[in-house]
Order: structure tokens, then sequence, then C-alpha cells
């Protein structure tokens, strides 16, 4: 009996530490639950704030709306039996018309996705919005699912290079059919990084659908890409609601959506931009589309930009060289999409960044 209380005194330090332990791991559990939930909230009060801040830095140049609409069902379903489980997915997207628009005339669409495995369409994109909306365009801005200020469901309903590019195309859809100004034979895709992919994946999906297509600084090969991301970055693509493996343990459904292993399908004209000095997607991914496409004997266009300060963001931020470089880009659309009024020049570009459209 006395070696009995012996060992039980000797082992409950360890059985009060390991009870103690376990605690804290339940309790360490739900303050990550807690703080993801609250990532969430912020995450859509910020939104809020964007939206306002829209009306409030581009009223003077464009008629803004917010649209709501749908595009496939889900790509994973936990219980296909559920009511609505399988029903398509509901998504926003932001509706842009220039102020000066002829309701009897006809205006070529582009279709603009956000870039961020998880992110949204925010004013970081005004000054763009501006320039079109000085050139005649209609904007849709697809907020697909995935996109950050829509709650954690909507979060993790993301379908990285799959049915996130639908979405995309289902904002195309919706603008034809619900806008008569809208020129459904006028439509082009333009997206930088992420949003680069969508576009680059889209026209390749849909190559009747769209007249053209710039991909800026796009997100090209994700097999390439993990092998020098982070493991943190690479930890979200092998969450559960996400692809759910790493690229070791399935490469081809990484090549599946990756660009650069789809090349065979482009019939779009396409502009590809790059830099060298990119933070983010590493020039190499997009060499190797680049070499993709000229393998399968593709026409296109592209520029690997020098060095150019900026890094990833190079072509969107406001200094003067990428002014300079996003005329390039309006002038390859407008051989195809025939603008009312063509940036063609500083000067110009200028001009829609100050004045109100008329």
């Amino acid at each position: 009996m006395k070696k009995i209380v012996i060992l039980f005194f000797l082992f409950l330090p360890y059985l009060l530490f390991a009870q103690t332990e376990q605690s804290l791991k339940e309790e360490v559990s739900k303050l990550n639950e807690s703080n993801v939930a609250l990532n969430h909230r912020l995450d859509a009060l910020q939104k809020q704030a964007d939206d306002a801040l829209w009306f409030a830095r581009l009223g003077d140049a464009a008629f803004i709306d917010k649209v709501f609409m749908v595009g496939p069902g889900p790509a994973k379903v936990k219980n296909p039996t559920a009511m609505g489980a399988t029903n398509p997915v509901k998504f926003w997207s932001y509706v842009f018309i220039p102020k000066n628009i002829d309701l009897n005339k006809k205006y070529p669409l582009l279709v603009l996705p956000h870039g961020g495995v998880h992110a949204d369409f925010t004013t970081y994109h005004t000054h763009i919005i501006r320039e079109l909306m000085a050139q005649g365009y209609i904007v849709v801005a697809p907020e697909y699912r995935g996109s950050t200020g829509y709650g954690k469901a909507f979060y993790e309903q993301i379908d990285y290079g799959g049915l996130e590019n639908d979405d995309c195309d289902a904002s195309r859809k919706y603008m034809i059919e619900n806008y008569d100004f809208v020129d459904g034979n006028r439509v082009g895709m333009i997206g930088w990084s992420h949003g680069g992919m969508i576009a680059l994946m889209s026209i390749f999906a849909n190559p009747g659908a769209y007249k053209c297509a710039f991909a800026g600084v796009p997100v090209s090969d994700l097999v390439a890409r993990m092998g020098y991301a982070t493991e943190e970055y690479r930890k979200e693509y092998s969450a559960n609601y996400h692809l759910g493996k790493t690229a070791r343990e399935d490469i081809n459904e990484y090549r599946k959506r990756s660009p650069a292993w789809n090349a065979e399908k482009l019939q779009t004209p396409l502009l590809i931009h790059s830099n060298t000095i990119d933070d983010d997607v590493n020039v190499l991914e997009v060499e190797h589309l680049i070499q993709a496409l000229k393998a399968e004997g593709k026409k296109f266009e592209y520029e690997i930009f020098k060095e150019v300060p900026g890094g990833h963001s190079f072509d969107r931020i406001d200094t003067k060289t990428a002014k300079e470089i996003r005329v390039k880009i309006y002038k390859f659309l407008a051989q195809y999409l025939s603008p009312q009024k063509p940036i063609k020049n500083l000067q110009e570009i200028n001009k829609a960044a100050y004045l109100p459209v008329k």
C-alpha cells in the first residue's frame, strides 16, 4: 500500500502537468478560433469602409454600383444531401460606368479580377479605373469566391485556379445580359498577379468570349511557386478547404491550375508584362509561361522590364514610368476593343487622373 501511495505522489506532478498542458492547448485553440472570427469581422468592416471610399474618390468620373450574382456551385461540399448544399455560389461584383455614357451606343467591357490568394478589389485601383473611365470602358470587378470581407464561409469557398475563374466569367455574362449598352463582342480581361493568372486561365477556357487579355506579373507556375514560397504561404494551399494537398502530394493538380502548363489552349490576343525585380511573383514563373507559349507556336506579345522601381507593383503605382507602361497596355487593348477615347500618351493619362469624365 505504501508503494502505491509513494508512486501516486511521484507521478502526481506529471498528471497535473498533463492536465494543465491539455487545458492550455484547449484555451489556445479557442483563442485561435476567436482570432480567426475577429479577423473576418475586421475584413468586413474594412470592406465597408472601402466601398464608401470608392464613391468618394471616383464619383465624379463613374456611376458605381455593387451587384449580387451567382457562379457555379461550391467546389467542395461536406454534405451534398443537405438543403441548398450544391446551390450556385453567390458573390458581389463592382460595376463602373463612365459618367458621360450615351445609352444609345455600345461600349467595350473589361473584366478586372483582383489579385491575392485571399484579397478583394480595393481603392488601390482607383487611378486605373479612372483612366479606364476616361477612355470609355465599362468595368466589372468580381469579388469571386475566396475574396476577403465577406465572412469565413465565403473565404473558405476558395477554388484557386478553378471555379474562381468561372465566377469571373459569370460577371462578364451578367454585364452583357443586364446592360444593353455593353457590347458583348468587345470584351477584354485584365489583371495583375493572381488576377493576371485568372485572366490567363479565363481566356484559355473561353477563347471566344474575349477579344484580348492583359496579364501583368501573373502567377504562372504553381509548381515552381511552391518551390520558392515560404512555408506559411504553402500551408494556405494545403488547407482542407483549399487544394487540400501539397504540390509534392499532387503535382498534377497544381499543374492543372497553372497557366504555364496550359499554354496550348491560347487562342486570344495576349499581352504579358513582368519585372525582373518582382518581389512577389518571381520572373522565372513568367519566363516559363513565355517559353511554354513559344514552344506551342502561339502568337502573343510580352515585355520583361528590367529592374523597374516598384517591384511587383511597378506598373500600377503613380510614377511617371508606371504611367508610361500603362499607356502601352491601353494601346494594346485599344487595338481590339476600340474604346471611344483611347489613351495614347502620358499627357492624356495625366489628364485622366485629375479631370472628371464629362
